[in-house]
């Protein structure tokens, strides 16, 4: 069982990599802003993310989510911290910290503040009806709203936010918002908060809510659309 555990832990990493690699990419291919480019263009990893969650989230006691736990309870077991606490925020901290030093995002300040609020209104909405609708029991027992984790989307809808405005100018943006949002997922794993699943499709929910905003952003203000693609 404690193989199929950290070949479970280790195919997770792979994945959250992946998702660094994949959205640290730049092509040069014009995105359309009609629903049929919308549709057209697939999301992959946030949807592997979701799935990934949901194919551990059964309930049984042998099952991977709690085997999973119970492993990392042992290893850690008085493990607690507040970091997950101000990490999941971190990168639009630095998205405005960027700009504020001069290092002008891709998108001005008046509709990247309302493609940030949109996704988070997206987010929260989706991540807390998740939880109010499956009402699953945290691994500590602490409440029933286990199911997704909403630090970790939070963090990676923070994250796609970070890296949309700055991939572009700062090849390591990706990997650094992204690296940032898998730790907040991993601590609350650590500290016992959330099961593996939980936070899985917390990531994935955080990613697609804030492409959305982007996708589904009007560009009212003054600034022509966007062009670069966002999956």
């Amino acid at each position: 069982m404690n193989l199929m555990i950290n070949q479970t832990l280790n195919a997770i990493i792979v994945l959250f990599v992946l998702c660094n690699s994949i959205f640290a990419q730049r092509t040069d291919s014009i995105r359309s802003a009609t629903w049929h480019k919308i549709t057209s263009t697939f999301p992959y990893v946030p949807t592997l993310l979701v799935a990934g969650g949901i194919a551990v989230n059964g309930n049984g006691e042998e099952g991977i989510k709690k085997e999973i736990a119970e492993e990392l309870h042992e290893q850690l077991p008085t493990f607690n911290t507040h970091l997950d606490n101000y990490l999941q925020y971190s990168p639009i901290a630095i998205a405005y910290g960027l700009d504020a030093f001069g290092y002008k995002s891709e998108t001005d300040i008046s509709n990247r503040t309302a493609i940030l609020l949109k996704g988070e209104l997206f987010m929260i909405v989706t991540v807390f009806s998740t939880k109010q609708l499956t009402h699953q029991l945290r691994p500590d027992n602490s409440g029933h709203n286990s199911f997704p984790s909403g630090h970790t989307a939070q963090a990676f809808a923070a994250a796609t936010f970070l890296s949309e405005e700055y991939k572009d100018q700062f090849k390591w943006i990706p990997y650094l918002a992204y690296g940032t949002a898998s730790s907040v997922g991993l601590l609350r794993m650590a500290k016992n908060k959330h099961y593996i699943s939980d936070v899985l499709v917390g990531a994935g929910l955080g990613i697609l809510s804030m492409k959305i905003s982007y996708l589904t952003h009007q560009y009212k203000w003054g600034k022509k659309h966007r062009t670069a693609p966002l999956f």
